[in-house]
């Protein structure tokens, strides 16, 4: 599958934090998931600010109904 890396920054990506992997999705859920965390276009924008990626935060805005 073709990485659409720049297409993905523009519309996808709400990511604020700087990484190198902005952008190329697949990257960016794998390395998530090995250190259990959800990556941040997952979060609402002020949820996402915080730059808690964990599976707990996740959770606890899922179940306060925020995300």
């Amino acid at each position: 599958m073709e990485c659409k890396k720049m297409e993905n920054r523009k519309t996808q990506c709400t990511c604020s934090y700087s990484c190198p992997k902005r952008g190329m999705c697949c990257e960016c859920v794998s390395s998530h998931l090995r250190n259990r965390e959800v990556p941040g276009c997952f979060f609402p924008k002020d949820a996402e600010a915080t730059y808690d990626r964990s599976f707990e935060y996740f959770a606890k805005l899922i179940m306060e109904k925020k995300c």
